[in-house]
């Protein structure tokens, strides 16, 4: 790795990515076309901890401030936006491991290349046996399967007596198993429009069984064995965080490719592009929008974290803010994409062009769970009365 394996330091993560964004870019056609992050870079991002910016220290892992993360995601995605994604989803499912038995994590984490990969909960139920569980079902949507080497499977917990297992708080809990990879079977279903490059695509388990050391859930956070402030962050906002960082990502590298282009352009019977007082207006605005969403998730992020306590999650006031400034970046992302791309004119439509690829990610970023426009809703429910109920904070 030469100079990547020296930056080993947490406030380095964003100049690893950013030493990273030239090689990524280089195979991004590759990866859009195999589905598949090739080596020497897949091996690249391992080496660089990126992948583990999320992971405890307790295993080896970097646990960085959420800002850094943040910077960090936002990186790689000006380079590939699914590289972007795939760095996201590692560690967010990297967050499961303050909720397992200390050595199954170590099991898990101790080899350097190790991700793991899931997709979210549906209809399945793992059924309680002595020593673990029993699980069979397919889930969908698995971000980053084909670099991973543990999968997950998020399920309900049917009890001996046919009952479903309950948390504390009444509900039928969801619990977390983890396998290894070659004990389940890939639904190669990944034909999108964009994103092409995650190969989110299924996985079926037929009959596994799972020790209960690998095994945890997220819901309670008083569950958690890693103290520090990284995880009174909820996961649903760090989530929200990672989606947020790929979607600025993507656009700041449209809005870059579009200065590029416009001064080099001058459509036919007009003024080059770079010389039009609109488009001029235009990119300013795009700046600042752009520039404006991103500073203030970083500030949000910066505020909570002060005030954050090493074992007790933030409240919903704070979640609420880390909530609407990565739905506010979201977006804003979307809207500058969409603009620029508009505004490229028909040298935005070709394959290859620097906008084409990246509009196509960016508008199947926006179909995505976290960049739903309902958020707003959520939010302003509680600015108004406090109500956490039915939120996704």
């Amino acid at each position: 790795m030469g100079r990547l394996a020296t930056l080993s330091s947490r406030s380095d993560a964003v100049a690893r990515a950013r030493m990273l964004g030239p090689a990524i870019a280089a195979v991004a056609d590759e990866i859009e076309r195999s589905q598949e992050i090739p080596e020497p870079v897949l091996g690249q991002l391992h080496d660089s901890k990126l992948l583990r910016l999320l992971l405890p220290r307790s295993v080896g892992g970097e646990q960085v401030e959420p800002w850094v993360y943040f910077h960090a995601v936002e990186e790689l995605a000006r380079h590939d936006g699914s590289v972007g994604w795939n760095m996201f989803v590692a560690n967010s499912s990297a967050l499961i491991a303050p909720f397992i038995a200390l050595e199954a994590a170590q099991e898990i984490y101790g080899d350097p290349h190790s991700v793991i990969a899931w997709g979210p909960p549906n209809q399945h139920r793992a059924i309680a046996v002595p020593g673990g569980y029993r699980v069979t079902g397919e889930w969908r949507f698995a971000s980053g399967s084909r670099q991973a080497n543990w999968m997950g499977a998020h399920c309900q917990v049917v009890e001996a007596d046919g009952g479903l297992r309950k948390n504390r708080f009444g509900r039928p809990t969801i619990r977390t198993l983890l396998m290894r990879k070659e004990r389940t079977t890939p639904i190669h279903d990944w034909n999108t429009i964009g994103m092409r490059g995650t190969a989110s695509e299924g996985y079926r388990i037929a009959d596994v069984f799972v020790p209960e050391a690998f095994s945890g859930t997220r819901e309670d956070p008083g569950l958690r064995r890693d103290s520090g402030k990284l995880y009174a962050f909820t996961q649903q906002g760090l989530y929200a965080v990672g989606v947020a960082g790929v979607a600025l990502g993507i656009a700041r590298a449209m809005l870059d490719a579009f200065v590029t282009l416009a001064v080099a352009k001058t459509p036919r019977g007009l003024e080059r592009l770079a010389d039009t007082g609109s488009v001029q207006a235009n990119v300013a605005r795009q700046e600042a929008a752009l520039g404006s969403a991103r500073a203030w998730l970083a500030e949000i992020l910066h505020d909570v974290w002060a005030t954050a306590d090493d074992r007790e999650p933030i409240g919903v006031a704070e979640r609420a803010r880390v909530r609407l400034g990565c739905t506010n970046a979201i977006q804003t992302a979307i809207g500058v994409g969409d603009w620029t791309f508009r505004a490229a004119g028909t040298s935005a439509i070709f394959v290859g062009s620097p906008f084409e690829r990246r509009y196509r990610d960016l508008h199947t970023l926006s179909q995505q769970i976290q960049s739903r426009e309902a958020h707003y809703e959520a939010v302003g429910r509680v600015l108004f009365n406090g109500d956490p109920h039915g939120t996704f904070l």
